[in-house]
């Protein structure tokens, strides 16, 4: 059974401008163990897809999903109080922003200990002496001063790596890291990917990653769902997908990489991901995509076999011989 089963997840905003559709359609999967990256620039809406899977969206999010599982348990009918149980124990989250995260009028380390005390069984000295734990575990010096540091008191990184301390506090058996590497430097973020994937070894936890980072997939994940303009374009095993990539947009982020450039001057991606009132009426990617024909700019493609990497696309690259496209 999977740990996390989500199929056609769609979210949409009311904005003044009308109705913004940031998830459209996407599918995701985790197994116990498993390290899936999801990879797309931003806009993609790698964030707001998760976001939505943990209910931290405001009220104005429209959310719509065929099925919304984790471990076999329904978060779309579940009760708010059944679900604050799991949220934040049994998933948990590491966020992209961790000044705007963290309560800036408690100290780092009473928002770790409130978290254990919800979610655990363990004492005020107990709760102290996991806090300490934690802290050593993600690198931060002197544990001891700074749990009684202020958000503002502490840097950017240190900000990061006690909101790492805090989303891995009860043990989760799924964690979800949107770009937990992005305020670090390359020591550290290094040392906090090694304790991510060893975490993960250990506990038996899935692990999603968020990341634009196509050297940390390459390093850390097994299995890779990118997405572009809120939907997934393609899904496969690390190894295949650099290997070969069946969507252009994949391709094209692939061919964008300083170590496979061929020529002084790097590739990149013309135009932007679509938005509100630019979205085309084919495939979403028409618009900056060089194979894109007539067909491309109407009809919305469909989605191929997983032997073609369940490209979103109606000419998929590299096709495998005796494979059809759907």
């Amino acid at each position: 059974m999977s740990l996390l089963n989500v199929r056609n997840l769609s979210v949409t905003f009311q904005t003044g401008g009308g109705l913004l559709r940031a998830v459209d359609g996407v599918d995701v999967s985790v197994e116990p163990g498993e390290i899936l990256a999801i990879v797309g620039e931003s806009g993609s809406g790698k964030s707001v897809s998760m976001l939505a899977v943990m209910g931290l969206l405001p009220w104005t999010a429209g959310i719509t999903a065929d099925e919304m599982s984790f471990d076999g348990q329904d978060l779309r009918s579940m009760s708010a109080r059944a679900r604050r149980r799991i949220i934040g124990k049994d998933i948990s989250m590491i966020f992209q922003e961790p000044m705007s995260s963290l309560n800036p009028c408690f100290t780092v380390g009473m928002q770790i200990r409130e978290a254990l005390r919800q979610h655990t069984d363990l004492d005020r000295k107990g709760r102290h002496a996991r806090c300490i734990e934690l802290f050593e575990m993600v690198g931060i010096p002197d544990p001891e001063r700074r749990l009684g540091a202020f958000p503002h008191q502490l840097s950017g990184g240190m900000n990061q790596r006690a909101m790492i301390a805090m989303a891995i506090a009860c043990r989760p058996r799924l964690l979800i890291a949107d770009e937990p590497t992005t305020a670090l430097d390359v020591t550290i973020q290094a040392q906090i990917l090694d304790l991510l994937t060893g975490l993960q070894k250990e506990t038996g936890m899935g692990l999603i990653l968020i990341t634009h980072d196509m050297g940390v997939v390459a390093e850390t994940a097994e299995r890779v769902a990118v997405q572009y303009a809120g939907q997934k374009v393609e899904e496969q095993q690390v190894a295949q997908l650099f290997e070969t990539p069946h969507h252009p947009y994949t391709a094209a982020l692939l061919a964008a990489l300083p170590e496979r450039a061929t020529e002084r001057r790097l590739p990149t991606i013309p135009g932007v991901v679509p938005g509100l009132h630019d979205r085309p009426e084919g495939c979403l990617f028409s618009p900056r995509c060089k194979f894109a024909d007539e067909r491309c700019r109407t009809v919305p493609p469909p989605v191929q076999p997983p032997a073609i990497g369940l490209a979103r696309c109606h000419y998929p690259l590299a096709v495998p011989a005796g494979e059809e496209t759907a």
